[in-house]
């Protein structure tokens, strides 16, 4: 994955002439201080980019300009020191077209009850200059994140790094390009949906190969580069007895290591950042890519199946998103119930293709037969996942409008081994109760397929979307039906008028 280090968010600081030069220096001065201690926090992923104070509608307009312009730069922080007339950002604001926070924070933490005069109110004057820089990017109808508080507190840290981390994954999403080998499961309505508007939204695009490109490639891999590979599977994971060295199926671990180094040169030379198939639609190939989709995942590809390209693309942004943090994200498929009482449960797997990033020990791989896809038993990663706090997220084409849907979700410790079920697999508790939780997300049109993720937080989710500008729905602790259903109703008027 890249380094978020790469990444710059520019720090804007807005004032005017009004208050002379002395109290302008004053004003670069304290800026830089903040940019700088921002940039060097290691609750920062992100590089912060000190840029001069604006101080008039051109300089607020070169700027903005800037940093469309500016291939690193993947969002601007603006902070108003003192008073800064709010019309002169208008025409700025208008052409901004990378992700805005509005940091409301003053230089000093505490009043100087002692010595407070009127250079310092007219020095310190975020309490309303925020105020009306505010008003107009909310007259403008502009989304941004807003985060209130002292700039060198922890909580104001990690909410900025929060909104830093959404807008790493929203930069990534600009001119990606996603694979889908055949089209979606025939029949199936959730995986499919208007890749035209998605592009147009999203800024990403969705095109599809026929699997005999692939197949093509994945032919062309040398046995060298196979034995290259199986080395690599020898010393990550522990092997079945008959994938191991001269056992009976050997082959197979073979062809799937193929398979997988295939894809990958698929991906590379066609600079793909992720790739949906369907097992309906894998002529020509000996098995379905199991390992291969779970290892690639794990080295920060998207992938989901049955031609899910809304779910591949979110696996990539959550996975750009997370770069460094502890945990992993994968997709994942709510597959079956366990409804003891008061001790009810999800048991979300897929058939083959769980990212071993979320594994909770060292995987076993193994092969198994599959009921499914007509071709010869595949390999796969099996293993459990941690317990722990987590969500799920999906993204659904709701005809008008793309929607972000978020649950909550508490995984739990599997106690017993389930000897007989050949998948990766977590369990999980929907908050804010088995029965709120699923009917919320069906509710709302929720999809079969998600992103599960250890690391990320519905805020995360919830910045993402404002970024994206599609609507964002959380199902948390607080969820209750009666104020989902109602929001939902709000929602469906306000994307209709707008």
């Amino acid at each position: 994955m890249t380094d978020l280090k790469t990444f710059e968010v520019w720090f804007i600081t807005g004032s005017q002439h009004l208050y002379g030069k002395e109290t302008l220096k004053k004003v670069a001065a304290h800026s830089q201080e903040i940019a700088k201690f921002l940039n060097a926090s290691k609750d920062i992923s992100v590089s912060i980019i000190y840029k001069p104070i604006v101080t008039t509608p051109e300089e607020i307009l070169s700027v903005c300009k800037e940093a469309n312009a500016s291939k690193n730069c993947i969002g601007v922080i603006t902070w108003m020191h003192t008073f800064s007339p709010a019309k002169m950002w208008i025409n700025g604001l208008k052409i901004l077209q990378k992700p805005l926070l509005h940091l409301h924070t003053q230089f000093n933490r505490d009043i100087p009850w002692n010595d407070i005069d009127m250079d310092f109110m007219n020095l310190n004057q975020s309490a309303h200059g925020d105020r009306e820089f505010g008003f107009m990017v909310s007259r403008l109808r502009m989304e941004r994140k807003v985060v209130v508080g002292y700039w060198k507190d922890e909580s104001t840290l990690k909410s900025i790094n929060v909104w830093c981390r959404a807008a790493a994954g929203w930069n990534d999403w600009q001119n990606a390009k996603f694979v889908r080998f055949g089209d979606n499961m025939r029949y199936v309505a959730v995986t499919d949906g208007d890749k035209v508007e998605a592009e147009y939204k999203f800024g990403f695009s969705v095109n599809t190969h026929g699997i005999g490109d692939l197949v093509k490639v994945i032919n062309e891999i040398s046995d060298k580069e196979v034995d290259t590979l199986i080395k690599e599977y020898e010393g990550t994971y522990t092997l079945s007895a008959s994938l191991q060295k001269n056992g009976k199926q050997r082959q197979s671990l073979k062809d799937a290591a193929r398979i997988e180094l295939g894809l990958k040169t698929f991906l590379q030379d066609g600079n793909y950042k992720g790739f949906t198939d369907t097992f309906e639609d894998l002529h020509g190939m000996k098995q379905l890519p199991g390992i291969a989709a779970q290892r690639l995942m794990q080295q920060g590809y998207g992938f989901a199946g049955e031609g899910d390209w809304k779910t591949v693309a979110l696996v990539r942004a959550m996975k750009v998103m997370a770069t460094g943090l502890k945990g992993g994200n994968s997709f994942m498929e709510d597959y079956t119930y366990h409804f003891e009482p008061k001790n009810e449960m999800v048991l979300g797997a897929h058939m083959l293709e769980i990212c071993s990033s979320i594994a909770d020990r060292k995987p076993l791989c193994a092969i198994h037969p599959l009921g499914i896809g007509g071709k010869e038993d595949p390999v796969r990663l099996l293993f459990n996942v941690a317990a722990g706090d987590a969500l799920n997220a999906s993204i659904i084409d709701m005809g008008n409008r793309f929607r972000l849907l978020v649950n909550e979700v508490q995984a739990i410790k599997p106690k017993h081994k389930l000897p007989k079920l050949p998948v990766a697999r977590v369990l999980w508790k929907p908050m804010p109760d088995m029965k709120t939780g699923c009917a919320a997300w069906i509710y709302a049109g929720g999809a079969h397929h998600t992103c599960f993720s250890q690391n990320l937080t519905s805020e995360h989710l919830e910045d993402f979307a404002a970024m994206a500008n599609i609507e964002f729905v959380l199902i948390d602790k607080n969820s209750n039906l009666h104020q989902l259903k109602n929001e939902l109703k709000w929602n469906e008027v306000y994307y209709r008028q707008t």
